[in-house]
């Protein structure tokens, strides 16, 4: 493809791919982005990729970077946006039991069922990754962001007990 050919796609295809992802988003500023992303990797594949199957590619590489930052989006859990006073009690409770359960209702789905996986199951931390579709490096970190989040609303276990 040549600069011309890329310059004639971006005038033919760009509002097509756009409404496509945006479609499916419904976000503007993240369709813009990803067409955006798309562009940039059909620059960088300019001397592989011919002008006829530039749409298809454009709209097969913009699929895939919507997917992409879609499952990226529900496995990040922005810490600041987490609203910390769940995670802190200053009530007295005797039943530990019942503390377990509520601090773990509060956590976040993928915390949680990686800590039931491996806490209560005794799952290791790969067989973890295979059920829950994660990486192992990303069911320790969900682990150890649930454990930091039940230590916090549980407080010290003097003052549960």
């Amino acid at each position: 493809m040549t600069v011309k050919e890329y310059n004639r796609s971006v005038e033919e295809f760009a509002d097509s791919v756009y409404r496509f992802i945006r479609s499916s988003l419904k976000d503007e500023d993240r369709a813009n982005d990803i067409v955006q992303d798309s562009y940039e990797k059909l620059w960088r594949n300019i001397g592989e990729i011919e002008y006829p199957v530039a749409k298809s590619w454009l709209f097969s590489t913009a699929y895939h970077t919507m997917i992409d930052v879609i499952r990226k989006e529900k496995r990040i859990t922005a810490m600041d946006e987490m609203d910390e006073n769940n995670y802190f009690t200053d009530n007295q409770y005797s039943d530990l039991n019942e503390i377990l359960h509520t601090a773990l209702d509060r956590l976040p789905d993928h915390q949680k069922s990686s800590i039931l996986l491996r806490d209560y199951e005794g799952y290791s931390y790969k067989e973890i990754g295979e059920i829950t579709g994660m990486s192992e490096s990303q069911v320790k970190i969900n682990i150890y962001r649930g454990r930091v989040a039940l230590k916090n609303f549980i407080g010290k276990i003097e003052s549960v007990l």
